[in-house]
């Protein structure tokens, strides 16, 4: 799941880079609203993290003008102003969430996981193939009824394959969900976290190479 953070405050947008990224989010950010539009018009985001005070205005005019150009993209607005009024602008102009600074990590990774969810076809919090069960909600894989330990990374990806059974998932469309702009596109990284996957969820196999076009759930 990919989010795009608007941030002026270095410090603040350097954190939540930090710990979205930590929780297997990729991220890119912006710091006005001119890189924003840049960054919406080349990548597609799952949800985008928004402060609404940046130098170059109010990001409340960004998420209206998505909306009126058709886009459904989530918002989630950080403010440090707390009035009902303020709020409401948020929503009426299309914006999905609120929360007033100062706020929890954990609170906003929560939010902006639900938010992601929405967004990928209104996904289910609990996804399963043959006897691979994933909790979305609590990041928990369990195989055969046993919990496995996987990296955030590793759980981003196999939520990538377990939502689409049969179907055979890019590696382009991986990186492009599960990493962001630091990762170099020709890198193995995919093939690695491929790797390691197959290896923690044992036998039988449950991913499939489909050669020249990218991976596959099978066992469905």
């Amino acid at each position: 799941m990919r989010v795009l953070i608007v941030e002026d405050d270095a410090e603040l947008s350097g954190a939540l880079e930090r710990r979205l990224r930590g929780s297997g989010f990729a991220v890119d950010t912006a710091a006005d609203l001119p890189e924003a539009e840049l960054a919406i018009d080349i990548n597609r985001y799952d949800c985008l993290v928004l402060d609404r005070a940046v130098p170059s205005g109010d990001t409340i005019e960004l998420v209206r003008s998505l909306r009126t150009n058709g886009s459904s993209t989530p918002a989630l607005f950080l403010t440090a102003k707390d009035a009902v009024s303020q709020r409401v602008d948020g929503f009426e102009a299309g914006g999905d969430d609120y929360l007033v600074k100062p706020f929890a990590m954990e609170e906003l990774i929560v939010r902006v996981r639900r938010l992601c969810r929405r967004s990928v076809d209104e996904t289910p919090a609990i996804l399963s193939v043959a006897d691979l069960e994933v909790d979305q909600a609590r990041a928990e894989v369990r195989r055969s009824g046993i919990l496995l330990t996987l990296t955030a990374k590793e759980l981003a990806v196999l939520v990538e394959l377990v939502s689409r059974p049969g179907i055979v998932v890019s590696r382009t469309h991986i990186i492009e969900t599960c990493w962001d702009e630091m990762t170099d596109p020709m890198s193995n990284t995919v093939d690695v976290h491929i790797a390691s996957l197959r290896r923690k969820l044992g036998d039988p196999v449950l991913i499939d190479t489909v050669r020249g076009s990218g991976y596959r759930m099978v066992g469905a």
